[in-house]
């Protein structure tokens, strides 16, 4: 029997792995399917992050009125007494311009040279970015940008120009705001006034100021063009490149004008046949540097959250000229004497500054000599030493002996050595004696001449002078002393020397306007004509100490020197201005014979010359402001009159 045999093998079993087409087709769309949801997911992820960190420092937009002047620039423009423009400090920002304002073509042109799909986008515009990328890609770099004009805006006045994509957004989240919050309208104009345009100059009319002198309100059509082209690169027109870059980016403006059909081609050809012509480059500050110092600090504490100000003040463009002109030409003619330095302050009946120099020269010395200096007066404060005798009772008749005099151990003595016995009081002051001014002072007490200082608006005096005060030996400044003869001027009226009349924004609201100032009695009207009738005699008696200063017109003043010849003052006055003069040494050093009557009575002449050109002769006592109201005119006439001719005797000139 066989034994049996194990059982033969199964055969192997076959899986068909051939996949059909439509199988196929199926995975892979699943696959793509996949990857695209992942891609979107991912995209979505990117965006979200994106938009988050974005929003984490988003700006909150203020109310409409703060988008003005909103993280603009400081600056400051400055108006003389008439509203022309002086001078500019820091970035320009033009006085705002609304389109209605302007010939239609120059907002076309900016809308022509930024955005032409202004009117159609709400704040981003995807056919204008679509359309920068497929140009830029064409061309392989970036030739177009795809902010709209309202993501510029936003940009400018909101955020860093950092090309971020952070940024990015954010400047499209601010745009979309500012839509919401503003007509086109408001946007295009507060465009047309925010934007930078070069030459530090922000928005339409501070930047037409600045290239071709005149209002945005004048410009041309090849100018606005120009000035449209300027945004992308802001640049110094004055150079040749820049200006021929500009020239041509402008033509490209005017054929997108032409295109949009916002001008004809008759226009265009008309406006490429003629260049803008730009106006010179300004020189500076010129005559102005210690003004705009004065008004610039006076207006920031004034106005101190405004972040631009139009500061108006109470100069006289011509005479300001005038004044700079006198003392440069004066203290150069007594250089050879040890003048190192100079100050001239005048002012307006009101007490306004019409002009104000403080040095030869702001750029090389900002300090100004009219008001941070403090020197001492010399015979410049007698009028105040014979105001205070008066009230007492004395007059111009009154007789005092001029001889050696002895208080203790304070025994001064003339300037010229040489002593004329009795002398009227009238005669005393005409020749700048020391030794009566001195006894008055002994008579009637320091501690009241000083007083009457004060009221007439003298800082800076101790509380318990001494004697010497009659011979001006405590240290003022130019600019309260020239305010303090005013009183004179007025009959006895104080009107505090003053610069700036009033303050405004950028954007034209009244920030601060000076009232008129209140009018305070601090002197006898008929004891100032009295006064002003002794210093008429200083300049009109041929052997008074002022006498070169004289005017074809009632004129009264008073000459100064301090001890060793170190300052040398004349300060005096007619019914129109007061003017005071200060040349000295700012080490202190003493001069070389120079003395008040010498070259500072010649520039307060050359001075007053020219700031009376023109105007009427007039007496003091014709129009009430002088002399407070007073009828008795006059009287004032009539006793000036009477001195003329007074004094007599040989005399240094002081």
């Amino acid at each position: 029997m066989s034994a049996p045999t194990d059982p033969p093998p199964e055969p192997p079993i076959r899986v068909d792995l051939t996949l059909s087409a439509q199988t196929l087709r199926r995975r892979k769309a699943a696959r793509l399917f996949g990857l695209l949801a992942a891609a979107i997911l991912a995209a979505v992820m990117v965006g979200v992050y994106v938009w988050r960190v974005a929003l984490v420092d988003l700006p909150v937009l203020p109310d409409r009125s703060s988008l003005w002047s909103l993280n603009r620039p400081p600056g400051v423009a400055f108006l003389d007494r008439d509203g022309a423009l002086i001078g500019r400090r820091g970035f320009r920002h033009g006085a705002p311009v609304t389109l209605d304002a302007l010939p239609p073509y120059v907002p076309r042109a900016f809308l022509a040279a930024e955005d032409r799909r202004f009117y159609y986008h709400p704040g981003v515009d995807p056919i204008g970015m679509a359309r920068a990328a497929f140009t830029n890609l064409k061309a392989r770099r970036v030739t177009q940008g795809a902010s709209t004009l309202t993501q510029q805006l936003a940009r400018d006045i909101f955020l860093s120009p950092d090309q971020t994509l952070r940024r990015k957004v954010q400047e499209a989240v601010l745009a979309l705001e500012l839509e919401r919050m503003l007509s086109k309208d408001d946007i295009l104009t507060l465009y047309l006034n925010r934007t930078y345009l070069g030459e530090a100059s922000y928005g339409i009319e501070a930047a037409s100021q600045a290239y071709f002198g005149k209002s945005a309100r004048q410009l041309s059509l090849s100018e606005a063009t120009l000035l449209a082209a300027l945004p992308k690169a802001p640049t110094r027109l004055s150079e040749n490149s820049g200006l021929v870059a500009a020239l041509t980016r402008s033509r490209l403006v005017l054929k997108r004008m032409r295109e949009e059909g916002w001008i004809t081609a008759a226009e265009e050809r008309t406006a490429q046949a003629h260049p803008p012509v730009l106006v010179p480059e300004p020189r500076g500050e010129g005559d102005f540097g210690y003004v705009f110092d004065m008004a610039a600090a006076e207006a920031r504490k004034l106005a101190p959250a405004a972040p631009d100000l139009v500061v108006r003040t109470t100069i006289d463009s011509r005479l300001q000229s005038a004044a700079v002109a006198a003392l440069r030409d004066g203290a150069a003619d007594a250089q050879g004497r040890g003048v190192t330095a100079g100050a001239l302050v005048a002012l307006a009946p009101d007490g306004g500054v019409v002009a104000l120099t403080g040095g030869f020269d702001h750029r090389q010395s900002p300090f100004n000599r009219a008001i941070q200096a403090r020197r001492q007066p010399g015979s410049a404060f007698k009028p105040f030493v014979y105001a205070a005798a008066f009230e007492t009772g004395l007059g111009p008749e009154d007789v005092r002996l001029d001889a050696p005099v002895r208080y203790g151990d304070y025994a001064p003595g003339n300037s010229d050595g040489i002593y004329r016995g009795a002398l009227t009081l009238k005669e005393a002051f005409a020749h700048s004696v020391n030794t009566v001014a001195v006894r008055l002072t002994h008579e009637v007490g320091p501690d009241k001449t000083a007083d009457l200082a004060r009221r007439f608006g003298v800082g800076g005096l101790p509380e318990h002078p001494s004697l010497p005060i009659a011979l001006g030996a405590y240290e003022v400044s130019l600019i309260d002393m020239t305010g303090a003869y005013q009183v004179f001027q007025r009959g006895g009226i104080l009107v505090k020397p003053w610069l700036v009349s009033e303050v405004r924004s950028a954007r034209g609201d009244i920030l601060w306007r000076k009232n008129p100032q209140t009018e305070i009695r601090v002197y006898d009207s008929a004891l100032a004509g009295r006064m002003t009738g002794m210093m008429r005699t200083v300049i009109e008696d041929p052997t008074a100490t002022g006498h070169r200063a004289r005017l074809d017109r009632p004129a009264a003043a008073k000459t100064g020197t301090s001890q060793n010849n170190r300052d040398a003052w004349f300060i005096g006055f007619t019914a129109d201005y007061v003017c005071g003069v200060w040349l000295g040494d700012d080490a202190d050093r003493p001069m070389r014979g120079e003395v008040g009557g010498d070259a500072p009575a010649l520039i307060w002449k050359a001075f007053m010359t020219a700031a009376h050109q023109g105007l009427p002769v007039r007496e003091f006592g014709e129009d009430g402001r002088y002399v407070g109201g007073d009828p008795r005119a006059r009287f004032y006439r009539d006793l000036a009159a009477d001195f003329e001719g007074a004094a007599q005797g040989d005399v240094t000139t002081r």
